[in-house]
């Protein structure tokens, strides 16, 4: 939306609250998502009038043939945008119009702006690991990391280490040809860095200077470890990207045994930063942003992050 148009909009939003801006999140087994809660809250504290919701597949019976009919009642119900979650981000993408660079290349995409009549894919997951990882652990070493998870979540955190210097990556998934397509577009991407699909998870772990956990296990609905946690020594470290619950049995097992981690609580913020700027027009104030999701785990460990001004 042009800056002038957006201005109108809330000006008229304040004098008739009926006029909301709408935005929602589709996916399986959402109902603890707190992205409702950060977006809603941001719009509060700038001042306009904004609803969230959660279409949850779960809930609504089906998986992801439901995306077609979800966008189009979504586009019916004047909504600015729709988040796009597990196991949605990739079969989004032919119900598109566009894509911008980042999620053209992840070949996922978390994020779709409804704009114009036309549908815009973007991926804010890879940003939002990038900072979490950044503010939380600027002096890790990237030499080799090894990555559980291949599917769209995964793409936008291999995508992010590489960006932030990663030397080389080790991608372990249990579809093989999902692995070998991100290790390709990977490839192609960052030539200079050795790129490669795992087979023997106990022997790349051995050489792991750190492990990003990219897969739905440890969610509250998918508990569990993603790998035996004699695999981890103190001389790693562990990020996640699970954030309900924050701690998970792998950061758990990880704190341990020595190991400095990152938990997803970082990524969630910062993906929902990009997010309401696509979707709204307006910055997001990411340090108030941080302090709200504090305050909705009632924890401080996110905060470790330095929220402070996004870079």
């Amino acid at each position: 939306m042009p800056a002038r148009e957006l201005s109108a909009w809330r000006a008229a939003t304040r004098m008739e609250t009926s006029k909301i801006m709408r935005a929602g999140l589709i996916g399986s087994g959402i109902q603890a998502s707190l992205t409702p809660a950060m977006h809603m809250a941001e719009a509060r504290s700038q001042g306009f009038a904004y609803r969230y919701d959660l279409l949850d597949l779960d809930l609504l019976g089906g998986g992801t043939e439901r995306l077609s009919a979800l966008i189009k009642r979504a586009e019916a119900d004047g909504f600015v945008g729709l988040n796009i979650t597990h196991p949605c981000k990739q079969a989004v993408i032919p119900l598109l119009d566009t894509l911008s660079e980042d999620a053209a290349t992840l070949g996922a995409v978390n994020t779709v702006v409804l704009r114009d009549g036309k549908r815009h894919g973007h991926n804010t997951d890879w940003w939002g690991f990038a900072e979490a990882f950044r503010r939380r652990l600027p002096d890790a070493e990237l030499r080799h990391v090894v990555q559980l998870g291949a599917g769209g979540a995964g793409a936008a955190t291999v995508y992010a280490i590489l960006m932030l210097g990663a030397d080389a990556m080790t991608i372990f998934d249990p579809d093989g040809g999902r692995a070998a397509v991100l290790v390709a577009a990977m490839k192609k991407r960052f030539p200079s860095a050795r790129i490669s699909a795992g087979s023997d998870l106990a022997a790349a772990m051995a050489d792991a200077s750190g492990l990003i956990h990219a897969t739905p296990t440890g969610m509250a609905n998918y508990p569990g470890l993603p790998l035996d946690a004699d695999l981890l020594n103190a001389r790693q470290w562990v990020a996640e990207i699970v954030y309900f619950p924050l701690e998970t049995e792998l950061l758990a097992e990880a704190r341990r045994r020595g190991c400095r981690v990152v938990d997803g609580g970082g990524m969630a913020v910062f993906q929902a930063v990009g997010a309401f700027g696509l979707f709204t027009g307006c910055e997001a104030d990411a340090g108030r942003m941080m302090r709200h999701f504090m305050a909705l785990t009632g924890t401080g460990e996110a905060g470790d992050i330095r929220p402070g001004a996004v870079g």
